[in-house]
Order: C-alpha cells, then structure tokens, then sequence
C-alpha cells in the first residue's frame, strides 16, 4: 500500500510511444498526468538491460581494472569490470524475472574481461543506473582475492585492457576525474 505522501507524487503514465524498439533498446517518449492533474509530455525514456560491476582485486591486494573505449564521452576510460545480466530471448531490456542471476552475471564477466576468478563475492548494493531516464539497474560486487585462471574471451564488441591499480593509484584517479564511471565511483567508495 502507497502512503499518502507518496501518492501525492507519482506521475501517471497516459500515454508511450516506442520511439525506437530492437534488441538493444526500447526508447520511449511519454506523456504523464501530474499529481495535480496536468498532462504534460513529452518525456524521454530508455529501457536496457541490467549490468553487474565487480570491484575485483587480486591476491596482492591491487584493483583490477579494465581500459576500454566509451562512444558516449568518446574517450577511453578506466573503469571496474562490467557487463549486462544476459536473456534467454537476447534482448537487452524487459521483465527482469528473465534475466541472469546478477551475481552468476558478475562472475562471467569478470572471467570473461579479465581471466579473474575469486571465491570471496559480496553484494554491496542494487541501484539504479540513470533514474531520471532511464529503468535498468546495477548490482554490485566485491570479488576479494581474486586469482588469474585464464586469458580473456571478449565479446566481439569489446576491445579492452586489464590493468591492475594499486589502491593509491585508483584513488589518485578517482579524486583527479580519471576513473570516469559514476557508478564504479561510488562502488569503489562503497567498498571502502
């Protein structure tokens, strides 16, 4: 049951057009009633799938970290292992129900970014990615001595570089804008 206060807020969706739909993403333009009964529109939305992030080190106590390029700032950053929880019907968005299991998924990509693997995994926190536009979330891990057990086996997608941070490194880059994922900011600071 909704409190009163809550209710008072909730927009209401009266209308959504799929402004782009396939495989990858569900672009949505809607319009809402308001609390006090105004339409407004249009809004913009994007439904993607949810993403595990792993704050991984290894036996020596460094980060393991991963190089690679982001089209949405056109640089390469360096940031934690990531990747989508995975469909059975290969869609990257829907009901969540049908997805992966988040920390089966931190597992994999780990593995399969870094040739990492660790018997030591916490869940630190589920949050969503972008709430104002966007419903997936992100569940992030901390993988504690983590031991290197193979090489990478990339998606074709994916072009990166593991490369391993001593803590005092991944602060610096952290308080210097280097390490340029909000998200695996705040699971850093987290895990801290």
């Amino acid at each position: 049951v909704m409190s009163d206060e809550r209710k008072d807020l909730v927009w209401e969706e009266v209308e959504t057009e799929h402004v782009l739909q396939d495989e990858w993403i569900d672009f949505r333009r809607s319009t809402y009633r308001f609390p006090d009964g105004a339409v407004v529109g249009p809004f913009y939305s994007i439904s993607r799938r949810d993403f595990a992030v792993i704050v991984a080190r290894d036996e020596e106590g460094r980060y393991i970290c991963v190089r690679q390029y982001r089209h949405g700032i056109n640089k390469v950053t360096t940031e934690f292992p990531a990747g989508g929880l995975e469909r059975a019907d290969g869609k990257d968005y829907g009901p969540r129900e049908e997805a992966e299991d988040a920390l089966e998924a931190a597992k994999r990509e780990l593995l399969e970014e870094t040739g990492y693997v660790s018997d030591h995994w916490k869940h630190l926190i589920t949050v969503p990615s972008y709430a104002t536009i966007a419903d997936n979330y992100a569940f992030v891990y901390v993988a504690e001595n983590c031991r290197k057990v193979t090489g990478q086996s990339l998606d074709e997608t994916e072009f990166l570089n593991v490369v391993l941070l001593p803590p005092a490194e991944l602060e610096e880059r952290v308080r210097d804008g280097r390490f340029e994922q909000a998200i695996h900011i705040m699971a850093w600071a987290l895990s801290r």
